[in-house]
C-alpha cells in the first residue's frame, strides 16, 4: 500500500516497534532486569499519567521539559494532568504514597516503560521514548551512587558494547550550591553577548542549564567558566570523592566534568552520563544521579535517594552502530504442512499436540499448495517441518524435513512427539 493510501500514521515523533526491532527490545529487557535483581532491585510500575505539580516541583519550572516538552491536559474534572516526561519523580511520590519506607531502607526499586516529550523529533530523540530505570531510596552511602553506575556499565558489558565514557560530577547541596550560582550567574553576565538567546533566558532563570547548550559559540563561551568542584563543601567534597573512590574498585574507568550537568533540577552532589561515540549530539545512553532534597519537596520527610535511567531507543542506536546482535531472532521450531489430499483437522491435531507440549508451532491459514508452504516455512525461520501427507497418515506416519540440513526422513506418529523432543534437544545442543 503506497503511504498516498494511508489515512492515518503514527503521530510526529512517535514510531511503531516491530520484530525483529521489538525483539532486541524485549531481550535488552530480560538482561537489564537479571541486572537489577541481582543488586535486589524490585520491579516497581507508576500510573502514565500524573498530577502536573508534582513534575513542576520535582523537575523545576524553568527546565526545558516543563517548560516546553511536557504533554499536560485537564481532564473532565478540572484537574492537570501530565504525562510522564521521566520516571524518578513518580517513584518518588509512590514511595511516600504507598509507605515503602515501612518495608526497610534502602528501598531498590527498578521501572520499565513510556515517557513522554515533545522534543524536536531527531535520531534519538522521539516524543514517546522507552525507558529502563532504578532508584536506591533512604541511603546516604556514596557506596549506593557506585552502585546505581554499575548497572548500566554491566548492561553494557553483557551486550558486549564499547566506544563510551563515563562521565561524573558532583552539583553539590543547598549549602554550597547557591554560593556557586551567584559565581556562575556574574560570569554569564559579562559574556551574555556571546550567548543565544536561549542560553540568556537560561542565564537568568536557571544559570546551571547554560551548561545544557550545543551551540557551539556557547560553548566557547563558557569554557572559563566558572567550576564547581572549587564550590563544594567539605561534606560534598567527601561524598564525591568517596564515590570515585568505590568507582575505581569496582575496576569501572570515569571522567570527572565539572561542566557536566543533568536537565533536572532536583539533582545533588552526584551525577553522571555515559556518552557513546558515533550517535550525534543525543550520544547520552544512561545517566542519573543523587537527589536528596526531592521527598521533601514532595511533601515527605528528608530521604536520601539516588538513581538512573536508561533510554532504550538511544541503546538500540548504541547496538547497531556497532554492528552487533546480542538477541537472535525467534525462530519457529516447528511448522506443519498439510500435503494435498491430507485430512485438514488432522494437520490441526498435529499442530495442537506440538504446542502443547510447549514447543513453538504454526501450519498454513491461506490455503497454500505444499511448495508455498515450505516458503511460509522458510520465512518464519522454522527449524523443522513436519508433513502431513494423505499416504502417510494411512501409514501411521509423518515426514520430518530439517531445513538447515536439507534432509528428511519419516517418523511414525506414535514416535513424533519423542522424535521431536530429540531433535530439537540435539539443535540446542550444537547451538
Amino acid at each position: 500500500m503506497s503511504d498516498l493510501a494511508l489515512k492515518y500514521k503514527a503521530p510526529r515523533g512517535t514510531s511503531d516497534l516491530v520484530y525483529p526491532e521489538s525483539e532486541k527490545v524485549e531481550g535488552i529487557l530480560r538482561v537489564a532486569a537479571a541486572e537489577l535483581e541481582l543488586r535486589g532491585y524490585r520491579r516497581i510500575s507508576t500510573p502514565i499519567i500524573e498530577n502536573t505539580d508534582l513534575f513542576r516541583r520535582s523537575i523545576g519550572e524553568a527546565t526545558d521539559i516543563v517548560a516546553k516538552e511536557m504533554y499536560t491536559f485537564e481532564d473532565q474534572g478540572g484537574e492537570s494532568l501530565t504525562l510522564r516526561p521521566e520516571g524518578t519523580a513518580p517513584v518518588v511520590r509512590a514511595y511516600l504514597e504507598r509507605s515503602l519506607h515501612a518495608r526497610g531502607l534502602p528501598q531498590k526499586l527498578y521501572y520499565l516503560g513510556p515517557m513522554f516529550r515533545r522534543e524536536r523529533p531527531q535520531a534519538g530523540r522521539y516524543r514517546q521514548f522507552h525507558q529502563i530505570g532504578a532508584e536506591a531510596i533512604g541511603s546516604p552511602d556514596p557506596f549506593i551512587d557506585a552502585e546505581i553506575i554499575s548497572i548500566s556499565e554491566a548492561l553494557f558489558a553483557r551486550l558486549g558494547l564499547r566506544g563510551y565514557e563515563l562521565v561524573v560530577n558532583s552539583v553539590g547541596c543547598r549549602e554550597c550550591r547557591p554560593s556557586y550560582v551567584r559565581m556562575l550567574s556574574s560570569f554569564l553576565e559579562g559574556v551574555s553577548q556571546q550567548l543565544c538567546d536561549e542560553c540568556r533566558r537560561r542565564s537568568r532563570e536557571n544559570p546551571l542549564r547554560t551548561f545544557d547548550c550545543k551551540k557551539e559559540s556557547c560553548r566557547q563561551a563558557l569554557e572559563s567558566a566558572p567550576a564547581i568542584g572549587e564550590q563544594l563543601c567539605p561534606a560534598c567534597r567527601e561524598h564525591f570523592t568517596a564515590t570515585c573512590g568505590h568507582l575505581d574498585r569496582l575496576g569501572i574507568r570515569f571522567r570527572v566534568d565539572e561542566r557536566m550537568v543533568r536537565g533536572l533540577d532536583y539533582y545533588t552532589n552526584t551525577t553522571f552520563e555515559f556518552q557513546f561515540e558515533g550517535l550525534g549530539a543525543q550520544n547520552t545512553v544512561s545517566g542519573g544521579g543523587r537527589y536528596d532534597y526531592l521527598a521533601e519537596q514532595l511533601g515527605g520527610p528528608a530521604t536520601p535517594g539516588v538513581g538512573f535511567s536508561l533510554g532504550i531507543e538511544r541503546l538500540l542506536m548504541a547496538v547497531d552502530a556497532q554492528g552487533l546482535d546480542p538477541f537472535p531472532g525467534l525462530r519457529l521450531d516447528v511448522f506443519v504442512a498439510g500435503a494435498p489430499g491430507a485430512d485438514r483437522g488432522r494437520v490441526l491435531d498435529i499442530m495442537t499436540a506440538v504446542r502443547n507440549a510447549g514447543i513453538s508451532a504454526d501450519s498454513d491459514f491461506m490455503e497454500r499448495g505444499l511448495k508455498a508452504q515450505m516458503k511460509q516455512a522458510d520465512r518464519l525461520d522454522a527449524r523443522l517441518v513436519l508433513i502431513v501427507g494423505k499416504d502417510e497418515l494411512e501409514r501411521g506416519e509423518v515426514t520430518f524435513r530439517d531445513l538447515d540440513q536439507s534432509r528428511q526422513w519419516q517418523v511414525s506418529l506414535s514416535m513424533m512427539m519423542s522424535e521431536l523432543r530429540d531433535f530439537l534437544e540435539g539443535v540446542k545442543r550444537d547451538g
